[in-house]
């Protein structure tokens, strides 16, 4: 095993005037370190279509995490799936990557357009072996991971973008390939990848897609450790335990709320210094400095609109270029977590703020435990490892 992980990110769009998305992406992670990813592109669009991708994608990334073969799962899809009684097929094109330690990767490509890789900030071709199962040509790669490898899946609603208008043919796989090579090499998340290219068909749809599209991106990075500390311990003798286990990790280190920032810089024998230049409109109160520390900011306003930010970068993502250019504390935090982060340690300190019992605030102990534990659930379903400690 090696210190590679997989940043995976994914967004669709529904076809015009459908409220359900015919494509669907399931990911599968095993206590043996291994992750299968299922792109499934429904036949049709609506909700038929999101049933045959639903049940597909969750078949598939279910008998393969258990050591099935690609026969199995094809064969068990032909004999589940119904018929489609206008077009005589029932079944959804798929995509698998299959990532088996973070050190080799499978392709298993049926009917989607065939995965782009990027090597080396290179579109990059790749062998490809033509097997037939139960009559459908599958096509399987086997090939060892690098550091920055980049694979991008999607359905087909991605190169009929713009299809007699923009283009004539359809915004094609090499065009596509050559836009997420430009943009890939600014090291942007897998989330904001899959973003960008989806977002881009959208314009080329004009904003009425007619067709589901759906990107999933799969970015393979070294694991980078973060520390945040969040809140005073509730006995202050455990002061000096806490601040130990905080500074001895490995990685970055983010503190948060006043009294915690100045408890840690009595630890360090260091100041600490109120950034006075800072973003009134945003509506987040300033950062600090202290020597040793990647970043000081305030506590539980702070961390609220980290939360906020965190639960758009799951669904629409919209917030993006708030939080992805801006200076002020959580934009940030939302950077160094979401971008750079692949193992968070949270020390949370339960002491409670006399400030906070004020009933006229809006804060309260409830509310900063509560932040903690919902911005956790965000960063797992990030695909990040999470360890809170409480003090």
């Amino acid at each position: 095993m090696n210190d590679l992980c997989a940043d995976i990110g994914y967004k669709s769009i529904n076809h015009a005037g459908e409220q359900l998305c015919g494509d669907h992406v399931d990911i599968v992670e095993r206590d043996d370190g291994s992750t299968v990813i299922v792109l499934a592109d429904g036949l049709g669009s609506g909700v038929k279509a999101s049933i045959l991708s639903t049940l597909t994608s969750k078949i598939i990334s279910t008998m393969m995490s258990e050591g099935l073969s690609v026969e199995d799962c094809v064969s068990t899809i032909a004999a589940t799936l119904p018929v489609c009684s206008v077009r005589g097929v029932a079944y959804s094109t798929f995509t698998i990557i299959h990532l088996i330690g973070n050190e080799t990767v499978e392709l298993i490509q049926y009917d989607n357009p065939m995965v782009i890789f990027i090597r080396d900030d290179k579109v990059t071709d790749y062998p490809t072996t033509e097997t037939n199962i139960g009559g459908k040509k599958i096509y399987r790669t086997r090939m060892r991971l690098k550091e920055n490898d980049l694979f991008v899946a999607m359905s087909d609603g991605c190169p009929h973008a713009g299809l007699g208008s923009a283009y004539n043919f359809g915004w094609q796989r090499d065009d596509i390939a050559a836009f997420m090579e430009t943009v890939s090499v600014a090291g942007y998340t897998a989330k904001v990848l899959s973003t960008m290219l989806v977002d881009e068909c959208n314009k080329l749809y004009g904003g009425e897609p007619g067709d589901d599209a759906t990107a999933c991106v799969v970015r393979i990075r070294r694991r980078e450790p973060m520390n945040i500390l969040f809140g005073p311990p509730a006995n202050a003798d455990d002061c000096n335990r806490m601040m130990s286990l905080f500074f001895s990790k490995e990685g970055k280190h983010i503190i948060c709320g006043g009294t915690t920032s100045s408890i840690a810089a009595n630890w360090l024998h260091k100041p600490v210094t109120v950034q006075l230049n800072y973003d009134l409109a945003s509506g987040v109160p300033p950062t600090a400095t202290i020597e040793g520390v990647d970043l000081v900011t305030e506590g539980v306003v702070t961390m609220s609109k980290v939360l906020t930010y965190a639960t758009d970068y799951l669904s629409e993502n919209k917030e993006y270029t708030n939080w992805g250019y801006k200076h002020d504390g959580a934009s940030e935090i939302c950077r160094l977590l979401f971008e750079e982060a692949t193992d968070i340690n949270f020390y949370v300190g339960r002491a409670m703020n006399p400030a906070h019992q004020n009933p006229d605030l809006p804060i309260n102990f409830n509310i900063k435990m509560n932040i903690v534990k919902e911005l956790s659930e965000c960063l797992k379903e990030m695909g990040k490892r999470v360890k809170v400690s409480y003090f």
